[in-house]
């Protein structure tokens, strides 16, 4: 069977990989002319651990990720409110655990991938025909092609979900929060393997020194507005969202036009009653994005990439009926992580002084050893089930 599989981030590859070994023919369509750089670091464990693993990347994975030594809470002077360990978080994951750029963990999923996966790049659909037999695909560059299947593995704002479910509008929960993510060559302060936080009323900076003298910057903060589709002006509302933040944060907006890759989208998440339609499926963020806020977001796109290629593989032909089994192994984790994840914004952008002084207040807790043994013992349980292939 020949199945389209549009977007070449972290799902898309995925499935491919999963999806060849079972005997189908994987097309992967990326609208971008290469893979995407930049993003932000992922905190990367559980069963999509299990999943890379399986794929024989975990080395790959560990060598391009970063084992960052500390967590550090500080105020706008950089003073140090509190810090945390990731090493205990580590060895509660019993070493299974990795932060890694996203760019990155794309880059060796796709790595991965036989050279039989057709892949092309700089193009996108702009059609899609199911008429229960095939579906018809015209694209914007392209000569149109007919595929059996059709899956949407293009992120938040995915174009199959458009086209053949509906409007984004009607299934994203915008949770108020909007995120930015650059890096900037050469920046200082540096400091190795730490991830520097600061949180304000309505807004944190995170900061990350990663390899060849790169700064990531992440910011979260609290806009329920529209986005601007050009860059300068998405770097005007940086500047009005955040330049009353003192610290670092008035050196960082200054150096935003020289950020070597930049980022700026709303949290939100996609809820959708059905993952798919006739022959076209959704997988990944276009299915179910949990939205940053839940963390894990791209380590739950592979385990749904892999439960999608092992329904299919023993559907004996039957699609559809591969379609409901994927999302009923999947849906009520997934729901959960979502729900979860709808009450964690005062820990990334505090509405009022009251929340920060709680915030912080839990932060310093969780500074003790055993608070955060016995927090991070109950958050790292992953309750997904993965079949063997």
């Amino acid at each position: 069977m020949r199945v389209l599989i549009v977007g070449a981030g972290i799902a898309g590859p995925t499935l491919a990989y999963w999806l060849q070994r079972a005997g189908y023919r994987p097309t992967l369509l990326e609208s971008a002319p290469q893979l995407r750089q930049g993003g932000h670091l992922v905190d990367f464990w559980g069963a999509g651990f299990d999943v890379a693993k399986r794929m024989d990347i975990v080395e790959r994975l560990m060598h391009d990720g970063y084992r960052l030594q500390e967590l550090r809470e500080v105020d706008a002077d950089g003073k140090r409110i509190t810090s945390l360990d990731p090493g205990r978080v580590v060895d509660k994951a019993g070493g299974r655990y990795v932060s890694i750029a996203r760019s990155d963990l794309s880059a060796a999923i796709y790595a991965a991938l036989d050279d039989n996966v057709e892949t092309i790049f700089g193009d996108t659909i702009e059609t899609l025909d199911d008429d229960g037999h095939r579906v018809h695909v015209e694209f914007t560059h392209r000569p149109p092609r007919d595929f059996d299947l059709v899956i949407g593995a293009d992120g938040l704002h995915s174009r199959v979900r458009s086209l053949a479910f509906g409007p984004e509008t009607q299934f994203e929960l915008q949770l108020g929060i909007t995120v930015a993510a650059l890096e900037l060559v050469g920046y200082r302060p540096r400091d190795e393997l730490v991830a520097v936080t600061h949180t304000a009323v309505g807004a944190q900076t995170l900061r990350v020194s990663l390899r060849d003298d790169t700064t990531l910057i992440l910011f979260t903060f609290r806009h329920d507005g529209t986005i601007p589709e050009d860059i300068s002006a998405q770097h005007d509302l940086l500047r009005h969202s955040l330049g009353h933040l003192g610290g670092e944060v008035p050196s960082i907006l200054n150096q935003l036009s020289e950020a070597k890759t930049f980022y700026l989208d709303r949290a939100s998440q996609i809820r959708l009653p059905s993952w798919s339609t006739g022959r076209i499926a959704l997988v990944g963020d276009a299915a179910a994005a949990p939205s940053l806020l839940a963390g894990q977001g791209a380590a739950l796109a592979m385990v749904e990439a892999y439960i999608l290629a092992i329904k299919l593989r023993y559907s004996n032909g039957d699609h559809g009926q591969a379609f409901l089994a994927y999302q009923h192994h999947l849906e009520s984790v997934i729901r959960t992580k979502q729900d979860a994840a709808r009450n964690l914004g005062t820990a990334f952008a505090p509405r009022n002084r009251r929340k920060l002084f709680l915030r912080n207040t839990a932060l310093r807790f969780m500074g003790l050893p055993f608070i955060a043994d016995l927090v991070m013992g109950r958050s790292l349980r992953d309750p997904i089930e993965l079949p063997e292939w």
